[in-house]
């Protein structure tokens, strides 16, 4: 019995402290624990920093992505200037990138896209300055290559300063003048533009495209300019359609006369059938061709008291005559003149006069010519260009809607009456004219309506969703490394720093190690510190559940014993 009781007594110094000694610090025992654990624990302290670390970073920063890429000096000025004025956030990279924030990224490009930014494709573009850098030794044909070239990128400069066009490329064919005028080649020219999103370009501005490139260019005859834009579709139509026969002016033209009476019947018509209870067409045949005649009448004057206006009078009068030879006998009777000869009146033969001396003969001659004017008519008629030779249009009408009593709706056809009326609308709204052949068809047909019904998407695969999720891996997942570092790395070292208190009260070892107070009637004596190793205790314990007898035993010897 000495000897069992002298084990205990012997290990008893090692377990007991004295009273005022303090509790060993945190650090004494992380101190204290394997090295296992001490790594496990700075493991996860580093996991934990740096996920605390990176999700500071990431929302602070925030989900920015490119707007655009590869943006010259020019244009990522004006693309920055338009974002400070929107008071957008926004990122400025090497290499021309600007970034936004994730959520904005295509409102702003729509955005900028309808102010005409950004510009693009003009930095590398070069101009007259090529002409600035000339070499000794420079041939003729390197003189007049660099010279096209300038032009080509000054045309290029102009062309792309339009609004509507994001990038363009000239080719000029300028052949080399000789000295023979028959021989000689006239140059042409080709426009390629690139065409902002959502933009096209009108009649006018293609012909002003082509009038700006053959204006530059000596002896460049505009029909020798060709402009298409990225697609490959030619904009410029210089002759006319082969399906149709119709330029591009013409047809645009008929297209515009069909539209406004389409939309003449539809503004008349739809507010007494019903919204989308009406479909109407309208095909015009519409003449362009030019008849131009001129026609000159000729006619006297007519009417009882027209009097003819005289346009020239002529009058000519020549007389020729011989003087007498004296004859007879000298004398008084010989001496006297001639008398004056007289006309036989109606024909009527004048007695004959006395013999007298000898008298001169006489001719008078007088023309008289008066020139009347005669009526002369000059018309010329040149024939309108674009008239209506003429319409024909067709008109469906949904059926109309009817419920009984009972609420039930069908579908009835429109009465013949109503028809007839709707017919002689439509006659008036397009001016119908039954010696042009116009002809009005009206008749009353169900609409079929395809029910379209939307594909449901499960919840996994909405767009919403997916953006959702996008935005919001990157902190899921620092927060989970987080959770990681802490709950399977620090806190298991920190539970082996702390072990757990005991409450089991059938072991009194555990009770005077775990009371923090002093036992009474053992004044100054020193307390004993809980075991940082708990292997032995829990031996102890579950000896004492599985045999409590044994244990029981054993405290009641050592009682005895100290009590001898």
């Amino acid at each position: 019995m000495d000897n069992a009781l002298s084990a205990p007594a012997a290990a008893a110094p090692v377990m007991i402290t004295p009273a005022d000694t303090a509790p060993p610090t945190f650090v004494q025992r992380i101190n204290g624990l394997p090295l296992r654990n001490k790594l496990t624990m700075g493991v996860g302290l580093l996991a934990l920093a740096g996920a605390v670390l990176a999700v500071t970073l990431w929302s602070s920063q925030g989900d920015y992505r490119p707007l655009y890429s590869g943006l010259s000096d020019k244009d990522g000025g004006a693309v920055i200037n338009q974002l400070s004025a929107l008071q957008v956030p926004y990122k400025h990279e090497a290499g021309g990138t600007i970034l936004v924030p994730a959520s904005q990224v295509y409102e702003l490009r729509m955005k900028l896209a309808a102010q005409g930014l950004p510009k693009g494709g003009n930095g590398n573009t070069v101009g007259f300055e090529l002409m600035d850098k000339s070499s000794i030794g420079q041939t003729q044909f390197n003189e007049r290559l660099n010279f096209q070239r300038a032009l080509e990128g000054e045309l290029t400069r102009t062309i792309t300063a339009m609004a509507d066009v994001a990038d363009a490329r000239v080719h000029l064919a300028i052949p080399q003048q000789n000295g023979f005028f028959r021989e000689q080649q006239k140059p042409s020219a080709s426009v390629v533009l690139t065409l902002r999103g959502g933009r096209t370009l009108d009649r006018n501005q293609v012909a002003g495209i082509v009038h700006l490139v053959s204006n530059a260019v000596p002896e460049l005859h505009p029909k020798a300019v060709s402009v298409m834009d990225q697609t490959g579709a030619l904009l410029s139509q210089t002759g006319a359609d082969p399906a149709t026969g119709l330029d591009s002016l013409q047809l645009q033209y008929k297209q515009q006369v069909e539209a406004g009476f389409n939309k003449r019947i539809f503004e008349l018509l739809e507010p007494v059938v019903g919204r989308d209870n009406l479909r109407s067409t309208v095909t015009a045949d519409v003449d362009f061709s030019q008849t131009e005649a001129t026609a000159e009448e000729y006619r006297p004057n007519q009417g009882p008291n027209a009097q003819a206006a005289v346009r020239s009078n002529q009058t000519s009068e020549s007389t020729n005559g011989n003087n007498g030879q004296p004859t007879g006998v000298p004398g008084a009777a010989t001496n006297q003149p001639p008398a004056q000869a007289a006309a036989p009146i109606n024909g009527a033969s004048a007695p004959l006069q006395a013999a007298q001396g000898g008298a001169g003969s006489t001719n008078n001659r007088r023309e008289q010519v008066t020139n009347y004017e005669v009526d002369k008519t000059v018309r010329v008629t040149r024939g309108a260009v674009g008239n209506v030779k003429r319409l024909n249009a067709a008109i469906v009408v949904n059926h109309r809607s009817v419920t009984d009593p009972r609420g039930k709706t069908t579908t009835q056809p429109v009465s013949a009456e109503e028809i007839t009326r709707l017919t002689d609308l439509v006659k008036e709204a397009m001016g119908f004219s039954a010696e042009r052949g116009d002809s009005v068809k009206v008749i009353s047909a169900p609409f079929v309506i395809d029910k379209t019904e939307p594909a449901d998407l499960p919840i996994w695969k909405q767009p919403w969703l997916l953006d959702l999720l996008r935005s919001a891996i990157v902190p899921f997942a620092f927060v989970a490394i987080a959770l990681i570092a802490v709950f399977g790395m620090i806190r298991p070292a920190i539970r082996a720093a702390y072990p757990p208190k005991t409450e089991d009260a059938v072991d009194s070892v555990s009770e005077v190690v775990d009371d923090a107070e002093v036992l009474p009637g053992a004044d100054g004596m020193p307390r004993l510190e809980a075991p940082i190793d708990v292997t032995k205790l829990e031996r102890a314990r579950a000896m004492a559940r599985d045999n409590p007898v044994a244990v029981a035993n054993i405290v009641r010897d050592w009682m005895a014993g100290s009590a001898a």
